[in-house]
């Protein structure tokens, strides 16, 4: 029997265990797509304690605790933070099999030294032992993310951001991570969601164009990019919770759609208005991703905020949504097409959050892939979300292999909004590694070592770093 947690944890053949320790351990790491906070990098914040850090916006530990009957106040709520702490302890002898039960428990090893086992009997000792660590300044925002081994990442921020923290990093020699902006226009490409007006206001505002018309919206938009791109940008990030056609319009149509959304702040848009407008919008930016060097990532499949009540009580990214059962294929099918007709499909990375859309995405990609120069053009993305537990992303792997060329795979990100989830990577690695190891000693692939170890280097760090240009100092 393995020890919990031990040395060779998820390593079950010898080959796993060689290519793990040998060549992926020590990678450094790209987090290409995150939800951490600039500011608090900036800042080099650190923590009063354990819940603060391990609890604080981390929707998917309160999901779990709502699952196992935990009382929102425990949650959400004025609880202390100590009982907040305690109530996760308790909660989590019952996440056997749910990912957050490794993940909490790597965390715990790595950041705190600490291989007790997360329950109410070693609540206290665990608090004790976590509080202590943290007053160390090793455990501030900054000492985290270095020691972590992380050379780059991109944090996640709205065109009409100000970007500050981002160039008060950037002229901070004393940090020689990069900390990169990304791109992410949902907000004015949904022009049917109440609050419209005021945002595209805000970013006129932000962009020093008065906002009136399709015309000074694209202005707008160059305007931004300009300055996300000063700054060291790579990447624009969209979110499609649901696209359900690409749908042709002409310049002029939309200019009046868009009129009407700022007169009725979105009320008056029908849904065919909508889906004409975002595929007029989409693909003029993704035209201007491709003269930047941009790549384009693609989230998809998500059912937000599905419970009203709770909604409009915590508001979004609480915890309440779920995994889409809308077909995206075809709608991103046409959306692709259309770009690549138009000579405007950047390079683009596609996930999904139903893990049943993994071998469609996984076969999509390939209809794209015509970029001549070596590198892919249109690639799956890991397994997100609801997907990113063994299963999943052995399933996502898999299917990636089957269906392209695995060789190519961009690897993992964190997709988090804590600065103790680069652990995520490990997790990744580790079933990397394991699966290789399976496909090497099942006879499924000779057992070259310069050729695996090539393989692992490349899905854990150099593919990233080629597919976005990254320029690690």
């Amino acid at each position: 029997m393995k020890t919990f947690m031990g040395k060779n944890f998820l390593l079950d053949t010898d080959t796993a265990k060689l290519l793990y320790h040998n060549y992926a351990e020590k990678l450094p790491i790209i987090d290409y797509h995150c939800h951490v906070s600039p500011k608090e990098i900036a800042e080099d914040k650190t923590y009063s304690n354990i819940t603060e850090l391990w609890l604080g916006g981390d929707h998917y530990k309160w999901r779990a605790m709502r699952c196992c009957g935990v009382p929102e106040d425990f949650i959400t709520g004025d609880a202390s933070d100590y009982d907040k702490f305690r109530a996760w302890c308790q909660s989590m002898p019952k996440l056997i099999g749910n990912p957050l039960y490794h993940w909490s428990h790597l965390e715990l090893k790595r950041y705190f030294d600490c291989d007790l086992i997360i329950n109410e009997k070693n609540c206290d000792e665990i608090w004790r032992i976590c509080n202590e660590k943290l007053a160390d300044p090793s455990m501030s925002v900054r000492n985290i993310i270095k020691n972590s081994g992380v050379k780059l990442l991109c944090t996640t921020d709205d065109p009409s951001d100000t970007l500050e923290w981002h160039k008060l990093l950037a002229e901070d020699d004393s940090f020689d991570v990069q900390v990169l902006p990304a791109f992410r226009p949902d907000k004015g490409v949904n022009i049917n969601k109440p609050g419209i007006t005021p945002y595209i206001k805000k970013l006129g505002e932000a962009a020093g164009v008065d906002i009136t018309d399709f015309a000074s919206l694209k202005q707008a938009y160059l305007n931004r990019l300009d300055l996300f791109e000063s700054y060291g940008c790579r990447t624009a990030d969209h979110g499609f919770d649901e696209y359900r056609s690409y749908i042709s319009c002409s310049e002029y149509e939309a200019d009046l759609i868009f009129k009407k959304a700022l007169a009725s702040d979105g009320a008056d848009v029908d849904d065919d208005e909508l889906y004409k407008f975002k595929t007029q919008l989409l693909s003029f930016l993704a035209s201007e991703y491709k003269q930047r060097g941009f790549v384009m990532q693609i989230h998809f499949g998500v059912l937000r905020n599905q419970n009203s009540r709770m909604f409009e009580a915590k508001g979004p990214d609480t915890g309440f949504d779920t995994i889409g059962n809308y077909d995206m294929i075809g709608a991103l099918s046409r959306l692709l097409d259309r770009m690549d007709s138009d000579d405007a499909l950047p390079r683009t990375i596609l996930y999904s959050i139903n893990p049943t859309d993994s071998p469609a995405v996984a076969a999509l990609c390939g209809c794209f892939e015509l970029s001549g120069d070596g590198k892919p053009k249109v690639v799956q993305g890991s397994a997100w979300w609801f997907s990113d537990h063994i299963d999943g992303m052995r399933r996502q792997m898999t299917d990636f292999a089957n269906l392209s060329a695995f060789g190519n795979f961009l690897g993992m990100l964190t997709d988090s909004r804590s600065f103790i989830s680069y652990t995520r990577h490990e997790y990744f690695r580790r079933i990397l590694c394991s699966l290789l190891g399976s496909w090497v000693e099942n006879g499924e692939y000779p057992a070259d070592l310069e050729s695996l170890a090539e393989l692992v280097a490349d899905i854990c760090y150099n593919n990233a770093k080629n597919f976005f240009g990254f320029k690690i100092l």
